[in-house]
């Protein structure tokens, strides 16, 4: 028989072994009724870190293009205050044109009252339609005297002999005529309403085209310093005499 001493120890043995089974089995059931609650609060956390991402990615995306709306209505306002200033260069521009245009009708007009103060011819090579050292100190000589004339205008009459077509001598002879006008108006500031030019080609020559030297000085440019005669002598005119009678003494 068991005494009293070992009948205690198989009670507090059967005692622990009951507490621990019973432990074992409360884990398990916790264990298990919780799983599903772990699993659901895994995907919420991974459903949260996913939106977050696309929180952030969205963030990024729309700072981007608000960047880029900003630099490309940047790049429109520049462009439109470039266009306005062209507009109003361009408008500019076309004011002095016009004011040209009308101050050379009226010289046109008038053309008859003009008479030459001083004139001169440069020549050119065949074909060509540059000016020569030569040329050069001849509308430097004449440009000398553009001081001294007032309400001035330049005639240019460029030429050319006959050897080609009608219409490329037309052209040559324009040519030329606009070197001359470069070299004036670069060199001596005269504007360009102060011209007046013609491009005569092969029409209007100087000497026989059938011989090489009179070829040569077709090849020309006729330019005229030409001034404004009535003007002139409106302005030179002396004072009309008095005619508020005298009283006798």
């Amino acid at each position: 028989m068991l005494n009293a001493a070992n009948r205690t120890l198989v009670v507090l043995f059967a005692g622990t072994s009951i507490f621990f089974s019973a432990g074992c089995a409360t884990k398990n059931y916790v264990k298990k009724e919780s799983a599903p609650i772990v699993d659901k609060t895994n995907e919420l956390d991974d459903l949260t870190a996913k939106n977050t991402r696309d929180i952030k990615d969205t963030d990024t995306r729309a700072q981007k293009g608000i960047s880029d709306v900003k630099t490309k209505a940047d790049a429109a306002d520049q462009k439109a205050l470039a266009a306005g200033k062209q507009a109003d260069e361009a408008q500019g521009i076309a004011s002095q044109a016009s004011t040209g245009v009308n101050n050379l009708a009226s010289t046109v007009a008038n053309l008859d009252n003009y008479h030459p103060v001083v004139e001169t011819s440069v020549h050119f090579g065949f074909a060509q339609a540059v000016l020569t050292k030569k040329a050069k100190a001849a509308l430097d000589k004449l440009a000398a005297e553009l001081p001294n004339a007032k309400h001035y205008v330049v005639e240019v009459q460029g030429g050319a002999d006959a050897v080609g077509g009608k219409d490329a001598n037309y052209i040559l002879s324009e040519k030329r005529a606009d070197v001359v006008i470069q070299y004036l108006a670069q060199n001596y500031d005269i504007p360009a309403h102060k011209f007046y030019v013609i491009g005569l080609g092969k029409d209007k020559p100087v000497a026989s085209n059938k011989t090489d030297s009179g070829r040569a000085k077709n090849r020309r440019v006729d330019v005229r310093l030409m001034t404004n005669e009535v003007a002139d002598q409106n302005a030179q005119a002396p004072a009309a005499p008095s005619t508020t009678a005298q009283n006798p003494r």
